[in-house]
């Protein structure tokens, strides 16, 4: 592109000018909360600020201004009329502003793995097929729970954490935040889940995930959670069909996005009115507070094992879901760096 002498001069003002802004990056787009967790990256100075400052007379800024545009077409001697193309400036080579994420607050990397030290306000004696006997525990939290000490719960036995981010298509959990950052700074496993909504459309709601829960290295596939909610304004129950549709086009969606296949959250209810049989070729996290999973789901293989409402823990006031992993600790860091990285 090609600038006349005053041209140049105004556009070189411009980039001087559009230079002291800063740029905002925001990895977690904001849900109509107040809360603010964007990375702002510093400013980038084209030129040492001293160079151009209130010190300098009119005619040196002038000076330094031209300096910076482009020369202006030069009159052709040999062909009166006909200008010579103006000298092209030196490539300036771009380069892209990189803002991490997240600090790296801890390295994963077969990251120790606590044993379990959670107790249970409401004990179930599970016999041989106690909970206690699978090597890697952890919880699902979310605003119910309050401020949480991190690094207190880690120890005692929480190695993963699915955190509550979204449900319907405009709710963001108001604790998501928070917790989704000290949970990794804490050396957690970190995971999102969506509640999801029948009265609304599955495309919208997975929109709104993907707007909210940020796509980072070494975060755990994401959760749809799946249950018939009494206390929930939507108070439909759609078809079995119309159930597996939906699931389906919000599983496609975030899957595209994030890379990970989805996981399914589910209970005994709705399992038995919908998922029997169905989505053979996904991981599925299941409710059984009072059996194992074999009794309560029969025939169905599963990854995550919610086996209590009602633990108690050293970090947390009051109850806090506990779950289990299925496998043994290897097995744990294989499917971990399979799926997150």
């Amino acid at each position: 592109m090609r600038f006349s002498g005053v041209s140049a001069i105004l556009f070189a003002c411009t980039v001087l000018v559009g230079c002291t802004s800063t740029s905002g990056v925001d990895e977690l787009l904001a849900k109509p909360s107040l809360e603010t967790t964007s990375s702002i990256t510093p400013p980038v100075d084209v030129m040492p600020p001293a160079e151009i400052g209130s010190n300098a007379s009119h005619e040196e800024q002038l000076q330094q201004v031209m300096a910076l545009a482009p020369p202006a077409p030069i009159p052709n001697a040999l062909s009166p009329g006909v200008t010579k193309p103006a000298m092209r400036a030196p490539k300036v080579e771009q380069v892209a502003l990189v803002v991490p994420a997240e600090p790296s607050a801890k390295t994963f990397s077969r990251g120790k793995v606590y044993s379990h030290r959670f107790r249970d306000a409401k004990p179930i004696n599970f016999g041989r097929a106690s909970p206690k006997t699978l090597a890697v525990h952890g919880v699902d939290v979310s605003r119910w729970q309050g401020e949480i000490d991190w690094e207190k719960l880690r120890t005692q036995g929480a190695n993963f954490a699915y955190i509550k981010a979204t449900d319907g298509g405009d709710h963001l959990d108001p604790m998501f935040r928070k917790n989704w950052r000290r949970a990794h700074e804490a050396g957690l496993r970190r995971g999102a889940y969506h509640f999801f909504y029948w009265c609304r459309t599955a495309g919208e709601q997975a929109d709104w995930f993907i707007r909210n829960v940020p796509k980072v290295k070494g975060a755990l596939p994401p959760v749809i959670d799946v249950e018939w909610n009494g206390e929930s304004r939507c108070s439909q129950r759609v078809s079995r069909k119309k159930v597996l549709e939906k699931m389906q086009v919000f599983m496609d969606k975030l899957e595209r996005h994030y890379g990970q296949r989805p996981i399914i959250y589910t209970a005994p209810d709705f399992y038995r009115d919908n998922l029997r049989g169905e989505f053979l070729d996904y991981p599925f996290w299941l409710r059984a507070v009072a059996e194992h999973p074999s009794k309560v789901y029969p025939g169905r293989k599963w990854l995550f094992w919610q086996y209590s409402g009602s633990g108690l823990s050293h970090g947390v006031d009051g109850r806090i879901d506990l779950n289990a992993f299925h496998g043994s600790e290897d097995a744990w860091h294989r499917w971990v760096a399979t799926t997150s990285g």
